[in-house]
């Protein structure tokens, strides 16, 4: 087993297909098939499934494919560190931002990680919270920001604040045009659009109207932030988002948002990583200044509808 298998390993993974991979790595497909056969010889088992519709990996894969992510992270940090004359904060960090956040901390971020840290790369992921965590147990990832409050196997986190949601759109009945908030109790009946039932947010929504024993009316099941949007501005549904979601959307597509309250919702977030290795000197440094520019938003009231927690900037 060589660093070259492992990275022909990792990018049909990454890719789901033997003939994708190989048009990305300008190696022939037959070449890369027999380096898949003299791993899974030499290792004895099966790594790959082969379908019609491309290869996933086996059990045995899945453990194959996190370790080998790890050690190509390990050689590439390696590379940069001594080809860039020792500098600590070098090297790639892929980190996942939810889709509602991403607009932003994206840009941010960039700018001052490019401004204080120039040898460092960052890869940006935006999806939903699930998939990030996903992403973040499988090794893809250095980095994500998820909403929970502690750690689990495998992950370790720091809560960095606590967020606010948001009805946007108009629910209708006695709530006054004007007005900025809504009790929840007003939105039994109304007609709802969420992310799908396995989404965090979703979840909480539902928990919270079946403790209030409050009527949840969702009309449809939508794994889209823009369409979300688009739906509450135009007056079929309502939706549930944190302020975040609208934060650079164009005023003249603004659904209205008022604050729920009685009781007022709110969500956990952390700043996570994969704790089952040391933690590389770039990662640390995108980290601290992550934390440090969430803290800054926060008190500048950039960013609405957050609660700060307590941080330590100097993780």
């Amino acid at each position: 087993m060589d660093v070259r298998q492992l990275r022909y390993f990792v990018h049909i993974v990454d890719y789901g297909s033997l003939g994708k991979a190989a048009e990305k790595l300008f190696v022939a497909q037959p070449s890369l098939s027999q380096q898949v056969a003299r791993l899974e010889e030499e290792l004895g088992v099966a790594l790959l499934l082969r379908s019609n519709h491309g290869v996933t990996p086996t059990a045995e894969g899945e453990a194959l494919y996190r370790h080998a992510r790890v050690v190509l992270r390990q050689m590439e940090q390696l590379r940069q560190e001594v080809t860039q004359g020792g500098v600590a904060a070098s090297g790639t960090v892929a980190i996942g931002l939810p889709t509602t956040m991403a607009s932003v901390l994206a840009v941010p971020l960039f700018e001052r990680v490019q401004d204080m840290f120039p040898a460092i790369r960052l890869q940006f992921f935006e999806s939903m919270s699930g998939y990030l965590n996903e992403l973040l147990a499988n090794g893809r990832l250095d980095l994500a920001i998820l909403f929970r409050e502690s750690d689990t196997p495998g992950i370790g986190s720091v809560p960095v604040f606590d967020e606010t949601l948001y009805l946007l759109g108009e629910p209708g009945g006695d709530i006054g045009a004007r007005s900025g908030t809504c009790a929840l109790a007003k939105l039994g009946g109304v007609k709802l659009v969420a992310p799908g039932v396995s989404n965090g947010l979703r979840m909480l929504i539902e928990r919270v109207f079946a403790s209030e024993k409050i009527d949840l009316n969702v009309v449809a099941d939508i794994d889209s932030l823009p369409s979300l949007l688009l739906i509450a501005h135009s007056g079929r549904a309502c939706t549930i988002l944190p302020a975040s979601a609208v934060a650079q959307l164009d005023p003249a597509r603004m659904p209205r948002m008022r604050k729920i309250v009685e009781p007022v919702i709110r969500r956990p977030v952390s700043v996570c990583w994969p704790n089952s290795m040391p933690m590389h000197a770039a990662t640390v440094a995108v980290r601290r200044t992550l934390l440090g520019l969430i803290a800054e938003l926060v008190e500048r009231e950039t960013w609405k509808g957050v609660t700060l927690r307590e941080i330590d900037r100097s993780m």
